[in-house]
């Protein structure tokens, strides 16, 4: 691992006057293509990771949105923090762009994770909520009906987490796992949160925090390594898992996504798909009888993965065991009705 002889000083709520110089001097780079890591010095799980990814080499200051969020430059990777909740920032590709002139391709949020079991974790998932209707509540930021395009790095990112999770003796002591699309901010740009979970004490853990810096540095080959994750539409393997239904880990989706070469685009957990049974007498169902918000749902992710995977072959797997009869057959006839191939787990 390289580290910086002179590193980055912390990153605290106190903001300096130096980003405000670099705003009104730098000249813009119009039509660059960036990547944008975003976190938040409000979470010791967002602003930890962003220190430590800031301590190793080759990092500036560069201009920022506005005075009172700081970022930095390597390359063509850029580092955004701001104090408010990482969910509440929203457009924030659309404003860096309009800011400084350079184009978000894609972002990357870091955050904390919060579950009931208390079990840690490092954890990584793409963003919507494309169940809800107009005029839901919002519980977590984003916007109804709305998935942002799945970063195309979910799925080999996970399985480089893993690597360097073990390497650093996190597992078993931390699970690594995927989630299902949740919460916001919203944005056009392809978008995937990684996280730490789930009590304060993980959020604080600096070997938690390292690991996930190590992640982005490798997985974006800032170290001077090959990219991992990387979506040009001429990939060997062009298969993309489109996971519907199970639980909010998603196992039986998990299973298929930590195999080599697998692509992961949204992952609709049961919770996302809203459907209302019709009639407990009908030996048959008709979709156009099920009401909810599953097919508005399922669409929606849908047209996100393919947006996010261009050329690529968007095959649904259905986590089987967690529907009854009526919701598989409805979701099953009206995948073939949009078209939407599905596929096994040992087709990946």
């Amino acid at each position: 691992m390289l580290a910086r002889t002179t590193p980055y000083p912390p990153l605290t709520f106190a903001t300096t006057k130096l980003v405000c110089c670099f705003h009104s001097l730098a000249p813009k780079s119009p039509n660059k293509m960036v990547k944008l890591i975003v976190a938040t010095t409000t979470d010791p799980a967002s602003v930890n990771p962003a220190n430590a990814l800031l301590s190793k080499p080759g990092w500036s200051p560069t201009p920022s949105l506005q005075e009172d969020m700081k970022s930095f430059a390597n390359g063509s990777v850029r580092v955004l923090l701001h104090n408010r909740s990482i969910i509440e920032e929203d457009d924030l590709d659309a404003r860096w762009e309009q800011a400084t002139g350079e184009h978000v391709d894609e972002l990357i949020f870091l955050s904390k994770h919060k579950a009931s079991s208390s079990r840690p974790a490092l954890t990584v998932h793409p963003i919507g909520v494309p169940h809800l209707r107009n005029g839901d509540v919002l519980p977590q930021g984003g916007k109804p009906g709305w998935a942002a395009p799945p970063n195309p790095r979910i799925g080999p990112w996970l399985r480089l987490l893993k690597r360097i999770a073990q390497d650093h003796n996190l597992v078993p002591e931390f699970e690594v796992t995927l989630e299902a699309t949740h919460h916001g901010p919203i944005t056009d740009t392809p978008a995937m949160f990684l996280e730490i979970g789930s009590t304060d004490d993980c959020w604080k853990r600096q070997d938690a925090a390292e690991v996930i810096a190590l992640l982005v540095w490798e997985g974006l080959g800032l170290g001077g390594g090959a990219a991992v994750g990387n979506w040009n539409g001429g990939n060997d393997n062009k298969r993309v898992l489109l996971g519907i239904g199970g639980g909010h880990y998603v196992p039986r989706h998990m299973d298929i996504a930590l195999k080599d070469n697998v692509w992961v685009g949204h992952l609709i957990s049961g919770y996302s798909l809203p459907m209302e049974d019709p009639s407990q007498t009908k030996t048959e169902t008709n979709t156009k009888d099920i009401g909810g918000t599953w097919k508005q749902s399922i669409k929606v992710a849908f047209e996100a993965t393919q947006s996010a995977f261009p050329g690529g072959e968007i095959l649904a797997h259905l986590d089987h065991k967690s529907f009854k009869s009526w919701q598989k057959n409805a979701i099953t006839s009206f995948l073939e009705e949009q078209n939407i191939t599905i596929s096994k787990r040992d087709f990946f």
